[in-house]
């Protein structure tokens, strides 16, 4: 099987990319710039086996061609909260556009399934139930889920969207809710940093994800799914308490106003169900691990 992985140079797409080489499929990676080094750090002796295009999400061509011959997609590719606020018609082009491509792609190739990045964006601050967004980014994400339930209906292409809340681990250093990781890459390396943000929030290891889209690439899939990944839900306060436990003498602390997103998830039988059983990484043991990669990597 040669599976695509679109936003390969990014954060999530090397900790996907690190669990399908470990299984010896056939990986593409495909993104605006080709950049390894995170792979190599997550996965060095089997980084150089990964196959990679480099081309525009937003271009339908770009994304024909590096589809070619592959028989799955894990679709990754995307800008985050401030790159969307900042400029929100690139952003639909590359967040929403880009997305109806990878589907376009799919189906011109034959595929049976897509799997893609939604968010936790696509609520409020008050339902974890019904979406409700309260930025460009979450609304470009639902409009995405929405999408993905027309090609279904459509086109019979089966689809799961993820939608984590706060992602963290080794990587994880851009968009608004980067602080946690950053906060264990400054705690390993012994200087000051400040979270910026407040309050209490889901967080979800980046191993715990990448093994989400592991499980559901090897499912036989019908319908159009979109589950939350709420994760271990806590207090910026805990979050730095314990990094500061892990690495005493850190120097961490938080300012700013929470995350506009609710931190209350009802479970979802219906993930249960397709996906049994999916891995659950603590809060401690991923910060700890978060800390151990940066103590030993340079990046």
């Amino acid at each position: 099987m040669r599976v695509l992985v679109t936003g390969g140079s990014g954060f999530l797409g090397a900790w996907v990319m690190r669990r399908l080489l470990a299984r010896e499929l056939n990986v593409r990676a495909f993104d605006v710039r080709e950049d390894r080094r995170l792979l190599r750090a997550l996965a060095r002796q089997r980084a150089a086996s990964a196959e990679w295009q480099t081309g525009d999400i937003s271009s339908a061509s770009d994304v024909a061609r590096a589809m070619h011959g592959c028989d799955a997609v894990i679709h990754l590719a995307g800008v985050l909260t401030p790159a969307c606020a900042a400029d929100p018609v690139r952003g639909a082009q590359i967040n929403l556009i880009g997305t109806l491509n990878v589907f376009e792609a799919a189906r011109a190739a034959g595929l049976k399934s897509v799997l893609y990045a939604s968010s936790a964006g696509v609520f409020g601050p008050d339902d974890g139930v019904t979406p409700f967004p309260q930025t460009h980014y979450g609304a470009f994400k639902l409009a995405c889920e929405g999408s993905a339930r027309a090609y279904w209906h459509d086109h019979g292409i089966a689809s799961v969207g993820f939608r984590p809340l706060v992602v963290y681990g080794a990587g994880r250093e851009s968009g608004s809710s980067a602080g946690p990781s950053l906060a264990c890459r400054a705690a390993a390396r012994n200087t000051p940093y400040t979270i910026r943000f407040t309050g209490s929030t889901g967080l979800v290891f980046a191993e715990d994800v990448a093994a989400a889209y592991e499980a559901a690439l090897l499912r036989d899939l019908r319908g159009a799914h979109a589950f939350t990944l709420a994760g271990e839900i806590a207090s910026v306060e805990t979050v730095i308490a314990q990094i500061e436990s892990i690495a005493p003498g850190a120097r961490i602390d938080a300012a700013g106003a929470p995350l506009p997103i609710t931190t209350s998830f009802p479970a979802d039988p219906e993930l249960a169900r397709l996906l049994p059983g999916l891995q659950q990484t603590s809060l401690e043991d991923g910060l700890r691990q978060t800390v151990a990669f940066y103590q030993e990597s340079t990046l």
